[in-house]
């Protein structure tokens, strides 16, 4: 009788094992001596595949252990210990000696051999021997493995029933019957080494064939000694159990290596593909950025750009390309910008959860360079479209100055014309006293009208000096003019005052003076410049920009009519000076000349200048009542504007509010959350068509060249700027809470805890800023339990939990942050030391791998991309092309560089 024991309680489960295995090992081969034929083939082939480690083997498995020196060599092998040395004496004391140090070093392994004496294996009993192996193979073999809290021997009989469950005709339900027919044993094979069996190719009427090709291909391929031949196990009604699972422990000890790989294999691809993914999505950030980065550099030097033009027509075309780079350029630049930093907050988020460094994109590529570079944009385009507006102005007035520049000049040159031929003619030479008198009086008229006429040449020459001083593109034909005219009104004053000195130097010799031509010509005169000034108000350009400079015009201009029943009785008058000099020369009989000696002014010209000025009159007022239709309808634009305007800024003041409430005083799931923001930002973007009727009320201000509104304190500028902050400040809160849901289930949160942590924070920000201060969040961490109170370990542990939270020292806790801090607090992942310990298993306990192992045990993409960031092994016990999986794995989780 054979019993086996557990020597001490933690085998204490394997005791009761072991004792109803040996009891119906024992049973069942009194009943079948068969089966102690198949114990002998496998009890002597599994010692054998031991034995030859060691350069020997036995025949006889009775007789080849009785001198104790095989059977202690046997034992050293599978355990890997030395025992005593034995005694090489050729005596029965010697061999038993030799074989009670054999079964002592078997209890002392937590093995209670009852009934089995050191005489019966010398005196060669077999029942006694094969009882002897039997108990070192479920000790050494079969008692260390373990499925799912299962041992020994429900443990082996789980992992066939697991490895063979996908195949046809296999149903493992103990250790005989169901082997019978070899498939189980091909399964076993095919299910780790599909290359090595044609499992669809067996039958299971022919088990003879099965069990030889399986146990072929196991000798052959898997360095497992054949143990039964295939017609002791078809030949017998109920193969014998414990040679079964001898046979099968083999296999399970073969293919266990390759499952603890496959499980390594699994978790480093699984960390690998975190990787990939994570440096895909940082080269996408990366290009976004460089590009969008790019646009702006390039498109600040155009909206810097100040060359001049020379008309309103060429800058208008300037002020179109603007518009259009605003309404069709810059509106998908605004949703990348919005995307990369969607993009950021995704990649970071990811990373935290994978526990994995935070990523750093390149030097002037962070979301705060693109801001800045965002900001220095819009700067210029304010910049820009300001200096627009201030060009036209400033074309206008000088389109406008050069015009009247033109006409003024133009009037004067007319009026100038032939006066220095008349300055300079001596008709006073051959003139009687009279006519001498009448030249001087004349002359004083002329002295007169040229003093009358300077105030008209230094308005020419301010008005070019105007011009100058606004860079007016043909400036210098200006000059030539204004120059010619001044240079010309010079020598006009020296040959005035020359030719009076000559007219009253002979004024003595003459005395005949007209009275009335004389009044006829002081009068005329100044009613005759007064006319050419009222002529030339009449016919001057205006420019104006609202209702009230064109009312002033008209007011003046209605000002001006009220004089002209005053002014008409003064050329009545100076008309009837005339005719009282022809009614007192008709009645005298004198004989006049053809014209007033003391004056060119005569009375057709008087009413001929009167007539037009009279007809330019109606023209004039035509002309202000266009423009004053003119402003009236700008008037309009503007109200239709600012109505609009207002609506537009009130609604987008209102939604930002509402958003800010929103992301504090969200209820409902996550998932409810982001529908229903989805759904919010589907309302603001209905709200579209209203901002584009706004852009349309504003190209209709623009088209009129209207530059400013009293109806309201917006401008497009700002309703632009603020519709997008409303579009990405919804966007953001719709990342957040992505990024919350990506959190809770990747680190396994409940919705309990995130509305838990939300309250929380929540109740802490007082200021609803969505950010809690360093005492605002301390309060809150104490609130959940952490002790971070005002001493010194407190501190310290508050300052740890901050350098967590808030790496840059902003001096602000986020959100997302405090999520983040409290899933890392409450979840576990993966570490450095746990990819180690699986590329250990893969490298065979070694510390370095090479490229055949990874490319053997990992897919080949992965495979090829630890091989090219690995750094080659420089230990001591490293070989050719060995390579540091240690340094490779630290480098994963941002604890060393790659």
């Amino acid at each position: 009788m054979v019993d086996y024991h557990a020597a001490n309680n933690q085998s204490s489960g394997g005791v009761q094992t072991y004792m109803e295995q040996e009891n119906d090992w024992d049973r069942d081969l009194l009943l079948d001596p068969a089966w102690e034929k198949q114990q002998r083939k496998t009890f002597t082939a599994w010692c054998n595949s031991h034995l030859r480690k060691a350069g020997t083997q036995i025949e006889n498995i009775e007789e080849d252990f009785r001198d104790g020196l095989k059977l202690m060599l046997l034992l050293e092998v599978i355990s890997g210990e030395r025992l005593p040395k034995p005694e090489r004496g050729k005596m029965r004391v010697h061999k038993i000696n030799n074989v009670n140090k054999a079964l002592d070093f078997i209890a002392s392994k937590g093995v209670k051999l009852v009934s089995i004496g050191a005489e019966e294996i010398v005196d060669g009993n077999a029942k006694m021997t094969l009882g002897m192996i039997w108990t070192i193979i479920l000790r050494f073999a079969i008692q260390d493995i373990s499925v799912e809290e299962t041992s020994a021997k429900e443990g082996l009989l789980l992992w066939c029933q697991r490895k063979t469950a996908p195949y046809k005709n296999v149903n493992v339900q103990n250790f005989h019957i169901s082997w019978k027919d070899g498939l189980a044993f091909n399964a076993l094979i095919h299910r780790h080494r599909p290359d090595l069996i044609d499992y669809d190719s067996l039958r299971k009427d022919d088990p003879i064939t099965n069990l030889n090709n399986a146990f072929e291909v196991a000798e052959k391929h898997l360095d497992i000694p054949k143990m039964l031949d295939a017609e002791d196990i078809v030949g017998t009604l109920r193969p014998d159990e414990k040679a079964i699972m001898t046979y099968v422990s083999c296999f399970y000890h073969a293919f266990s290596g390759a499952q603890k790989a496959e499980t390594a294999a699994n978790r480093i691809c699984k960390v690998l593909a975190v990787n990939q993914e994570n440096e895909q999505m940082m080269e996408d950030y990366e290009k976004l950025a460089s590009d969008l980065l790019e646009w702006i550099r390039r498109t600040i030097p155009w909206l810097e750009n100040r060359t001049q033009e020379k008309t309103v027509k060429d800058l208008q075309a300037k002020q179109e390309d603007f518009r259009d780079y605003r309404t069709v350029h810059k509106p998908p630049k605004v949703q990348e910008k919005c995307q990369l930093e969607i993009s950021f907050n995704t990649l970071q988020t990811k990373l935290r959860l994978s526990n994995r460094p935070a990523f750093m994109p390149s030097e002037g590529r962070m979301v705060s360079d693109i801001n800045t570079a965002w900001h220095n944009l819009e700067g210029a385009e304010k910049g820009y479209e300001e200096w627009i507006l201030s060009e036209i102005r400033r074309l206008e007035r000088l389109e406008h100055l050069a015009e009247k520049f033109h006409q003024k000049a133009a009037i004067h040159e007319s009026w100038t014309d032939g006066k220095e031929a008349m300055l300079t003619q001596k008709d006073y030479e051959t003139s009687s006293l009279s006519e001498v008198k009448a030249l001087l009086r004349k002359h004083e008229a002329f002295e007169s009208d040229l003093a009358a006429h300077q105030d008209r040449v230094e308005q020419i020459a301010a008005i070019a000096q105007e011009l100058n001083e606004l860079d007016y593109y043909d400036a210098a034909s200006v000059n030539t003019r204004c120059q010619k005219i001044c240079e010309q009104w010079d020598i006009l004053g020296s040959l005035t005052h020359r030719r009076k000195e000559s007219l009253e130097r002979t004024e003595k010799q003459l005395e005949s003076i007209d009275e009335l031509y004389l009044e006829y010509a002081k009068r005329a005169a100044p009613f005759n410049n007064w006319m050419e000034g009222a002529m030339e108000d009449l016919q001057d350009m205006f420019i104006v920009h609202n209702i009230e400079e064109i009312q002033g015009l008209i007011s003046a201009h209605e000002q001006f009519k009220s004089t002209l029943p005053e002014a008409n009785k003064e050329r009545e008058a100076i008309q009837a000076i005339q005719a009282e000099v022809q009614r007192i020369a008709q009645s005298n009989g004198i004989k006049l000349s053809s014209a007033n000696p003391y004056t060119t002014i005569t009375p057709q010209s008087i009413d001929s200048k009167w007539e037009k000025a009279m007809a330019m009159v109606p023209q004039r007022d035509n002309a202000l009542q266009h423009e004053l239709n003119k402003q009236n309808s700008n008037d309009t634009l503007r109200a239709t504007f600012a109505a609009q305007a207002n609506a537009v800024g009130a609604y987008i003041q209102a939604k930002m509010e509402e958003i800010g409430r929103i992301s504090i005083e969200m209820n409902g799931t996550l998932e409810d959350q982001l529908t229903d923001l989805k759904e919010y930002q589907k309302t603001i973007m209905s709200y579209m068509p209203e901002i584009n009727k706004l852009e349309g009320h504003h190209q209709h201000i623009q088209e009129a060249l209207i530059f400013d509104n009293q109806y309201t304190s917006y401008t497009m500028e700002h309703l632009r700027v603020g519709w997008e902050q409303l579009l990405t400040t919804i966007a953001r809160t719709i990342n957040e809470v992505e990024n919350q849901i990506l959190t809770r289930d990747a680190k396994g949160i409940s919705q309990e805890q995130l509305f838990e942590y939300r309250a929380s924070f929540n109740h802490f920000d007082k200021d609803h800023s969505g950010g809690l201060k360093a005492e605002e969040f301390k309060a809150c961490l104490i609130s959940l339990g952490y002790d971070v109170e005002n001493d010194k370990q407190g501190d310290g542990e508050f300052n740890r939990i901050m350098g967590i939270v808030d790496p840059n020292s902003t001096g602000v806790v986020t959100f997302q942050a405090f999520i983040d801090f409290m899933s890392r607090e409450t979840t576990d992942t993966d570490t450095a030391d746990q990819v180690i310990a699986s590329f250990k298993i893969l490298a065979g306990d070694k510390n370095f791998i090479t490229a055949d192992e990874l490319r053997r045990e990992l897919p080949p993409d992965q495979a090829e991309y630890c091989i090219a960031r690995m750094a080659p092994y420089a230990g001591p016990d490293g070989v050719p092309g060995a390579l540091d999986y240690m340094s490779f794995s630290t480098a994963l989780y941002g604890e060393s560089d790659l």
